[in-house]
């Protein structure tokens, strides 16, 4: 049975971008807060949370069917084959859920090694957390711009959105709060940390974002080819993203580089330390392209410092937790690496427009049952190709954002929306998930507040007597 679906007039409220499918704002992943809600057809209320918002009046949906929301109802259907309610309120729950998960393995991976980020090759929970986001990233822009009314307007304000995101990330990820252990306040511009997640989540969008404004058909998709065919020049663009990122990865050179550290024993001029390279497609800790490229365009005192390698068994006594060094530690364990680097985060990109395809989904197929067929098919590719992948030697790496890392995280991202949309916008099975769909709203706040320690922080600068004597070192944090 047919039935026929009008626009919503909707309001945008990410941490991977706006879940309606005809909302004029686009709040960019890790939003992240109710961008703005639209009164009626010529004017506006709008409402920005703090430092981001990412917006686009510009996206007209007047008159468009809307993926989401019915004319009308039928009660003969049975209800897995009803039509979904306004809100996509399974995206919300996604995008709640991965900001448990990203506090849970920043609390708990301290504790439990195996939950935290894999020192080099392999994959734990914590490796699922930022691939998550991108995609959510990418289901939301599938939502948002389906519809763009000036091309031009919509790139330059894509553009804005992406600039006010790599402001944030460097406000709040460049070393400018203290941490917990110290308590200098402010950064030294010359040793900011440059990249990060919101850094990595900007460019992801952006390049998302102008693919989906630009790279599309003007048909409406009746059919899985007619989809593939109406955003071909998609896939292409992210084929050859991927084959610049493996090109550059096992083609570039690497020759031996050094770097300095302070010297603990005197305090005179650092500790000058080599490292040994010299070779092509070495996907290790020390002769990568991913850190070679970060280390000559960002400079090195501008990249991350406490990298996951060094809870390797060679760098970490108590591998795979931190530990002192072993006394045949190689060079290149006190070395910077940054794991949102520039190369891996086109790969980055590319789990982002995944996620767009999923999004033109829910646009192009009204039905519950072919919006989940449709996801489960390219879903159970990426996992089978990324395994396959991993077999014969492209090892599954979140450092370096591996093709085989981004196959099976898009994969697993994939498979799990497709379950949470089925328990909360098929089945209705929302009283369970509420916790998780209040935290997808306000996930951008809770991010800054847990993630980004500001809370710890603050409760931090109040202390007895001497700075050590404070709240959070009584209950053993921060000592």
């Amino acid at each position: 049975m047919a039935i026929e679906y009008e626009p919503i007039r909707g309001y945008a409220n990410d941490l991977a971008g706006s879940v309606y499918a005809e909302e004029k704002h686009l709040s960019i992943d890790i939003d992240m807060g109710n961008a703005e809600k639209i009164q009626d057809d010529d004017e506006q209320k709008k409402s920005i949370q703090l430092a981001f918002q990412i917006s686009d009046p510009n996206i007209d949906n007047k008159g468009e069917e809307s993926p989401l929301v019915p004319t009308s109802t039928s009660t003969n259907l049975p209800l897995h084959r009803q039509p979904p309610p306004q809100r996509l309120i399974s995206l919300d729950v996604f995008r709640g859920l991965t900001i448990v998960l990203m506090i849970l393995v920043d609390d708990v991976g301290g504790i439990l090694p195996a939950i935290n980020h894999s020192p080099w090759n392999g994959l734990t929970l914590a490796d699922y957390v930022m691939p998550f986001f991108l995609f959510i990233v990418g289901v939301s822009l599938g939502l948002t711009y389906k519809k763009v009314s000036c091309r031009v307007t919509a790139t330059r304000k894509a553009i804005l959105r992406a600039l006010k995101l790599l402001i944030l990330g460097l406000f709040l990820q460049g070393g400018f709060f203290h941490g917990l252990k110290n308590l200098t306040y402010g950064i030294d511009i010359e040793q900011m940390r440059l990249m990060g997640i919101l850094q990595r989540i900007a460019i992801a969008y952006l390049v998302a974002a102008l693919c989906e404004i630009w790279l599309k058909g003007d048909d409406h998709a009746t059919s899985q080819l007619a989809l593939l065919r109406k955003y071909r020049l998609q896939w292409c663009a992210a084929f050859v993203l991927v084959v610049i990122y493996i090109s550059l990865l096992y083609g570039l050179y690497v020759p031996s580089w050094q770097y300095q550290i302070p010297d603990s024993t005197s305090s005179s001029a650092p500790k000058i330390l080599s490292v040994k390279c010299g070779v092509r497609g070495d996907t290790g800790p020390a002769c990568n392209v991913v850190g070679m490229i970060d280390r000559n365009i960002l400079g090195i005192q501008h990249l991350y410092r406490k990298p996951v390698f060094v809870r390797t068994k060679q760098c970490s006594i108590n591998s795979p937790d931190y530990g002192p060094l072993p006394s045949d530690a190689p060079t290149w364990c006190q070395a910077p690496f940054e794991p949102e680097g520039l190369l891996s985060s086109v790969m980055a990109a590319v789990t982002c427009l995944v996620g767009l395809h999923y999004g033109h989904i829910i646009v192009h197929f009204k039905d519950h049952s072919d919006r989940i067929r449709l996801w489960l098919i390219p879903s159970s590719a990426f996992l089978v190709l990324g395994l396959v992948l991993d077999i014969f030697g492209m090892h599954i790496n979140k450092a370096l954002y591996t093709f085989s890392y981004m196959c099976i995280t898009a994969g697993a991202a994939g498979f799990l929306f497709a379950g949470i949309y089925l328990l909360v916008d098929t089945y209705g099975y929302r009283r369970t998930t509420s916790v998780l769909e209040w935290m997808g709203k306000h996930a951008l706040i809770i991010y800054i507040l847990a993630a980004c320690n500001i809370v710890p922080i603050i409760i931090h600068g109040f202390y007895w007597k001497q700075p050590q004597n404070n709240i959070l070192s009584l209950i053993g944090i921060g000592r």
